[in-house]
């Protein structure tokens, strides 16, 4: 359904059953999956792809160009997985080089006003409440939720079911199941509430949890708190997701809050 008002490219290609409302412009190079409505007022550029049943509200400016001075016009792309909404004034950038497109995964919420920059992963369940902005290369893991008025830095990675408090300024990585916390950003215990929420049984909780507290409390450097998780830990994939995230993360991650043990990622 197309009202009137509304610019449609001859070239972008709609399923038949999208809506769109008045005073939108779609660019020609733009694919858009069944059942998905686009507000008014709404701009999306070249690159888009958007998949079935979403909602893109007024304001929301999907697929322009990068804000990035190496960007030479490639073609590139901007992924909007399906059931994801997008909501007023949010921008999303597609990609560059490095990455070739900006993904934005399945049954996600990006709340008002908020930015994601070229050549981000967003998982599939996130959610980047209002006024969110994430700068470019950003990689975020599943479930994973960041509070309000939160910036995050370039290539930073954000680890699933891990929790950002509102205001944060994200430039350390974010390490899995984790809620992160205060200014700087340290780490504020283990994502409980949502590992429940989720369908986490106490077992696995419990054994993130003294994961973490070996990680975080006991004094021990990076390399030896992994060593010991690794040793004295059975194999699962929580325990695997940790010290693999931990292991590959190039800038070092959050920190725990003063007091014995806040040395502990100096190797």
């Amino acid at each position: 359904m197309i009202q009137p008002h509304t610019y449609i490219h001859p070239g972008a290609k709609l399923a038949e059953n999208v809506k769109v409302d008045p005073f939108t412009v779609i660019h020609p190079d733009v694919v858009i999956g069944e059942g998905t409505w686009i507000g008014s007022n709404v701009t999306i550029m070249d690159g888009a792809r958007i998949g079935k049943n979403c909602r893109i509200f007024p304001g929301a400016v999907i697929s322009a160009i990068p804000q990035d001075l190496k960007f030479e016009g490639e073609n590139t792309i901007a992924e909007i997985g399906d059931n994801t909404t997008i909501r007023e004034f949010v921008t999303v950038n597609r990609g560059t080089n490095d990455r070739r497109k900006t993904t934005i995964g399945h049954d996600c919420l990006i709340m008002a006003y908020s930015h994601i920059a070229h050549d981000c992963i967003i998982g599939n369940h996130c959610i980047l409440s209002n006024n969110t902005q994430m700068a470019g290369h950003v990689i975020m893991g599943d479930w994973a939720i960041i509070a309000g008025m939160s910036a995050v830095h370039q290539f930073s990675k954000i680890g699933a079911h891990s929790y950002i408090g509102g205001g944060s300024l994200v430039s350390k990585d974010v390490p899995p199941y984790i809620k992160a916390i205060r200014q700087p950003l340290t780490y504020g215990g283990v994502n409980s509430v949502g590992l429940k929420r989720r369908g986490y049984s106490m077992g696995q909780i419990n054994e993130v949890l003294d994961i973490y507290r070996v990680i975080y409390n006991q004094g021990l450097n990076t390399s030896q708190a992994l060593e010991y998780v690794e040793q004295e830990f059975r194999a699962s994939d929580e325990r695997d997701e940790i010290v693999s995230f931990i292991r590959e993360s190039e800038r070092g991650i959050v920190k725990r809050s003063g007091g014995k043990g806040s040395a502990i990622l100096e190797e």
